[in-house]
């Protein structure tokens, strides 16, 4: 059968209108499958064996016993796993030297892979692992982290090391406030639900990998170039991820999967266990950030300086960015901003959910807090004060720019007028009760990418684009998106996404993943759109209109584009226990176009809860003596959980941007963008106790109260 439609007229907008998740029905009944679940025939299973020791090298490694187990396959190892090229630049620069495994002796940090034992069963699999017995020369290591480290270095990774602008020093001279403090935040972990799992099989002389990751077309590239292969022998398919927050590229467990694939011929899955991703697939590095600003009697700043200390390991080079968010948010006369690292004996950072951001907003955002009270000045008045017209650093225009505008909305909804500003003075029988505000913003950048819309013969259109859901709800935005362009009802549209051979899209990562979607999904329904008008049947194949953003997004005028921000928190602090209770939350956005308005609160809401969970609770520990990570589970590592979340309200100011072609910007990232810092800065009012450390744990409550001299009231 075929039909005939136009399409040219909207039934009724998209744009705006709640929306269930398209895929929620086949999550909650457990249709949906993940990489880890996904049958292959003749699957055998692979476990990584990581080392014991934080520096040194490979001796040994004893497979004659592992190798008589019942069911075990092969062990592979640096003395026969093949040989994988290293000398490429990939999608986010040089290949990460922590996904060359199985390349020679060295071990350059604990929980490195030396060895991978592949057996019938994933029970057998880690029997024999355990078993296997692995000798090593060890060596003396170092993973002391602080600040005033003589080995630091500045580094480009997150945008330019060094920023700077003005005389510092006279400024600082010429100023009537001063703030020079420093801040500090710990290693904390991405710990998504879903464990990272990948199974690789060889199929008519092509490699497919079913995997959990951010990026389909992102893991081909560099699994390609990784074993010297044409990328269009290579396919990749994610349908269901649960969760990546930044975790889920290119891993190890992906790369050994492929080797032993490869070895035996025959389809290999390699899983990772809670364990093993805390050495795996990276962190937040801790960071140590030197903070020093100087204003006028009445709050304006004439000197911003922000150097950021953040470590990474000795195979690869990472740097957490915090020093970039002043160089959007606040003008100066002397604007000086850095970010160094130190190379360690630990696994390799990576990217986690608003990376720099996160906790440089946790330092800038205290800071100026800090100057609102030497000031005796409003925060949010002070934040008013110094709202620049254009970039701070780069002197661009802001395509928008509605932080005042959040901040306003935010003050009214919270409740801030009246707000008695001397802290330590809200007293609950033992409890302080203090208020906090802090400002977010977030990069909106978009990816050139390619995507098709079909119309089949039976009324109904599929897009086909390598989007990654990793829990955003981008299945359903990108669903609105094609049905508004379309001019059609959304449950006529059904949308294919994480599968390589839909072509090169954009990683879910960066708050840059629907923008980039978005934007090569409208531009291919529009021209669907105009060869339906011109009339005609569809044939049984149907029609197919394809994109590619790449010259759109290189025309793009250039602008600072940002998301922005103000979050507000109210706190509880036990003065008899030390505990921290955060007893409300609100933030208020300007994110552009806002598609989806169920998922896009469910966004806010996630990284505000994360907020709570960075200010109170999430901090890793590493053992000095061993370089082990103690604690690498979700005993040790306390994340929130129901009852430390209070009652959370997310909500945008509209936040138009009429020369941009898709006017989203971006929202997986800001929801956690200044979070941390509204809490510090609640908790100060509230005890008159300023903590410059997180997370702000019981114990550094009760040892900050009794050198304050603050005590619980009398029984």
């Amino acid at each position: 059968m075929t039909t005939t439609t136009t399409g040219t007229t909207p039934a009724k907008s998209s744009h705006g209108a709640a929306h269930t998740r398209v895929e929620g029905l086949e999550k909650v009944t457990g249709a949906a499958r993940y990489a880890g679940d996904i049958p292959f025939a003749e699957l055998a299973h692979g476990w990584l064996v990581l080392s014991t020791v934080a520096r040194g090298r490979v001796v040994s490694v004893e497979t004659g016993p592992v190798l008589e187990m019942p069911g075990v396959l092969e062990v592979l190892h640096h003395g026969n796993a093949p040989h994988v090229n290293t000398d490429y630049v990939g999608l986010l620069g040089p290949p990460d030297p922590t996904v060359a495994v199985f390349q020679n002796d060295r071990v350059p940090h604990r929980g490195w892979p030396v060895a991978l034992v592949v057996a019938e069963t994933s029970e057998q699999a880690r029997e024999a692992a355990e078993a296997l017995v692995v000798q090593y020369e060890e060596e003396p290591h170092d993973i002391a982290f602080a600040a005033g480290r003589p080995d630091a270095y500045a580094h480009d990774g997150m945008g330019s090391a060094v920023e700077e602008k003005g005389d510092l020093e006279a400024e600082l001279a010429s100023s009537a406030v001063v703030v020079d403090e420093e801040y500090t935040t710990p290693e904390e972990h991405h710990n998504p639900m879903e464990p990272h799992a990948a199974a690789a099989r060889w199929e008519g002389g092509r490699l497919e990998i079913v995997d959990s990751n951010q990026g389909s077309t992102w893991i081909v590239n560099e699994l390609a170039q990784l074993f010297s292969l044409d990328p269009s022998s290579v396919r990749v398919v994610s349908e269901h991820v649960g969760g990546a927050f930044g975790s889920k590229g290119v891993r190890a467990h992906q790369v050994a999967a492929v080797m032993a694939a490869t070895v035996l011929q025959r389809p290999v899955r390699v899983v990772l266990t809670r364990r093993q991703m805390f050495s795996l697939i990276g962190y937040r590095s801790p960071t140590a950030q030197r903070i020093k600003l100087g204003a006028d009697a009445d709050g304006r700043l004439r000197a911003l300086q922000h150097d950021s200390l953040s470590l990474t390991s000795t195979v690869h080079e990472f740097v957490e960015g915090c020093a970039a968010v002043g160089r959007v948010m606040y003008d100066a006369d002397a604007h000086h901003t850095a970010n160094r690292i130190v190379r360690l004996d630990v696994p390799s950072p990576t990217f986690m959910r608003a990376p720099g951001e996160a906790p440089g907003s946790f330092a800038i955002e205290s800071a100026l807090d800090e100057l609102a009270e030497k000031c005796g000045i409003d925060p949010i008045a002070l934040r008013a004060r110094n709202d620049p017209q254009t970039g701070p650093v780069s002197g661009l225009p802001f395509s928008s720019r509605r932080v005042m505008a959040c901040f306003e909305e935010g003050a009214r909804r919270f409740g801030w007028e009246g707000r008695d500003p001397r802290p330590a003075v809200r007293r609950e029988g033992r409890l302080l009760v203090g208020t906090g505000t802090a400002a977010a913003s977030f990069p909106a950048r978009a990816v050139p990418s390619t995507g098709a819309v079909t119309a089949e013969a039976d009324g109904t259109f599929t897009v086909r684009i390598t989007a990654a859901d990793i829990g955003t709800g981008a299945r359903t935005a990108l669903t609105l998106v094609a049905a508004e362009e379309l001019g059609v009802a959304p449950e006529q549209v059904h949308v294919r996404i994480g599968d390589s051979d839909f072509g090169q899209a954009m990683i879910a990562g960066g708050s840059m993943g629907t923008r980039s979607w978005a934007w090569a999904v409208t531009s291919a329904a529009r021209d669907l759109r105009e060869q339906l008008a011109l009339g005609g049947s569809i044939p049984p194949e149907g029609i197919t209109a394809r994109s590619d953003t790449a010259e759109a997004i290189g025309a793009l005028a250039e602008t600072e584009r940002h998301s922005f921000g103000a979050q507000f928190a109210e706190v509880a602090v036990d003065t008899a226990t030390g505990e921290v209770r955060v007893r409300r939350m609100l933030g208020i956005f300007a994110a552009g176009r806002i598609v989806n308005p169920l998922t896009a609160r469910s966004q806010f809401v996630g990284g505000m809860t994360w907020g709570i969970s960075m200010a109170l609770h999430e901090e890793a520990f590493r053992d000095q003596a061993s370089g082990a990570n103690v604690g690498a589970d979700f005993a040790g590592y306390h994340v929130s959980a129901n009852a430390d979340v209070p009652h959370i309200e997310a909500d945008w100011v509209d936040d138009p941007e009429p020369d941009d072609p898709v006017g989203i910007k971006g929202i997986g990232e800001i929801g956690i963008v200044g979070a941390a810092a509204a809490i510090a800065n609640a908790v100060w009012h509230a005890t008159g106790v300023r903590h410059r450390d997180l997370p702000i744990r019981p114990d550094r409550v009760l040892t900050a109260e009794a050198g304050a001299g603050v005590a619980a009231p009398a029984p």
